[in-house]
């Protein structure tokens, strides 16, 4: 390409990166934060149950006995699942729905004396969880987080363009020159960091999607149309009135089943055998499941482990105690299979400490970005105007900008939506607003 052709192109992208980065920034600062703390939710719920392990094993009593003592101290409440204790000396967990419509995780002792009880949303990785997913904003803030998500992959594939060598050395490309000082440095670091982040960075926004409104509707829909299907969704979007962890909607259902014959601790003994990654749980007949419509009338063995391909499930007979139903991660299509490779991924469970270790970097260097864009854009922001790159020439030649800007919009909505309501301001707003215009930088 010419430098005639070449310059036009340029200073559209960096338009587009200038804008897109300029919204995008006070979410990667909110969201690089909450996700690198959440990475650590596992080691976040076991600090804040720390007091229901260690105890005493002496006069240990068996599952049965430390459902009813939980049931004791909450009249009224349904039984949804019993945590089995990953250690002899620590607490079963008896998790109820209360008539209020809440939920309680409650700790029982080995010796069947409830020694503590917590709502499951209001400990501090849920917390993280709401902050991170809807800015604790509800619906509205869910959808301005799949918003900038959406604007973060143009950001970046724009930066991505913006940082092409083009005949230079690596110096300036690979690493920073911060040598120089002032704004090479600062421009450096800021390119030199996108460039290294951009492919996590990328892995983790798309892995985000599933979990938003408007992309897993429509992802959803498809996903049935196509026949994608096999089993139940076990994660949360898409507006699934049953996704995974939906506390409000287990606490509205109740167990429909008759009461079991077989004894709780019976199906904990077979439960043991099958070593189910940690948090394991037992689920009664009917009771409101975790993961999808309400459990059959069977004893169901699962775990709320993060680390979605290993996910299983067993099913015990509710009279005999014996084994009725498998199934695992293997039985699901390739498509839920990769959706759940993603999001272990994207929670940072998939390969342990590494991949939790991966993420935090991934947030920091985010952060670093947000903070080096906002900072590059404060030096060159003259007191009068906003500051955008000056519009290019020659749009003639710019096709392909807008052919990769509508691929992108067909594939994320709320963009789609966000580029219509811009187009309609500029168009049918701004002429009338020439002050705006001009400080908005889009006036001829």
């Amino acid at each position: 390409m010419t430098d005639s052709n070449r310059i036009p192109l340029y200073r559209t992208i960096w338009r587009w990166h200038f804008y897109a980065g300029l919204f995008v920034i006070p979410f990667l600062l909110v969201l690089s934060a909450t996700g690198a703390a959440y990475l650590f939710k596992p080691e976040l719920d076991r600090w804040e149950e720390r007091a229901w392990r260690g105890l005493p094993t002496m006069g240990a009593v068996d599952a049965d006995a430390q459902v009813t003592a939980a049931l004791a101290d909450f009249p009224g409440a349904s039984f949804h699942y019993y945590r089995i204790p990953q250690a002899p000396g620590d607490a079963a967990v008896v998790h109820l729905g209360l008539t209020n419509g809440t939920m309680r995780d409650v700790a029982v002792s080995p010796q069947g004396r409830v020694i503590g009880a917590a709502d499951p949303d209001a400990r501090l990785s849920a917390w993280l969880a709401r902050i991170h997913g809807s800015l604790l904003i509800g619906r509205a803030g869910g959808l301005l987080v799949e918003l900038a998500a959406s604007w973060a992959i143009v950001m970046i594939l724009t930066g991505l363009y913006l940082w092409w060598p083009r005949g230079r050395g690596a110096a300036g490309v690979l690493w920073p020159r911060l040598s120089l000082g002032g704004r090479t440095a600062l421009r450096d670091l800021h390119a030199v960091t996108g460039f290294w982040v951009a492919g996590f960075a990328l892995v983790l926004l798309f892995t985000a999607l599933p979990w938003t409104d408007v992309w897993a509707s429509g992802f959803r829909a498809v996903r049935a149309e196509m026949g994608w299907v096999s089993g139940v969704q076990d994660w949360k979007g898409g507006a699934n009135p049953h996704s995974a962890h939906d506390h409000r909607a287990m606490a509205a259902a109740q167990p429909a089943a008759p009461p079991p014959r077989a004894r709780l601790d019976y199906i904990v003994l077979r439960a043991r055998g099958e070593h189910m990654p940690a948090p394991a749980i037992i689920q009664p007949p009917g009771a409101p499941n975790a993961f999808g419509p309400p459990n059959g009338n069977v004893w169901t063995l699962t775990t709320l482990t993060q680390n979605r391909p290993q996910v299983r499930k067993v099913s015990y007979d509710p009279e005999t105690s014996l084994e009725v139903a498998r199934s695992g991660f293997a039985d699901k299509h390739v498509i839920d299979r990769a959706v759940g490779y993603g999001i272990a991924w994207h929670e940072g469970q998939l390969f342990g400490f590494a991949n939790q270790l991966i993420g935090v970097v991934t947030a920091l260097a985010l952060f670093a970005l947000a903070i080096s864009g906002f900072l590059m854009w404060r030096r060159r922001k003259p007191d009068d105007a906003l500051g955008a790159p000056p519009p290019a020439r020659g749009t003639a030649r710019l096709r392909g900008v807008a052919a990769i800007i509508l691929l992108l919009a067909a594939l994320l909505p709320l963009l789609a939506a966000s580029l219509i309501l811009l187009w309609i301001v500029e168009r049918l707003l701004l002429p009338h607003l020439p002050r705006a215009a001009r400080w908005l930088g889009v006036a001829a």
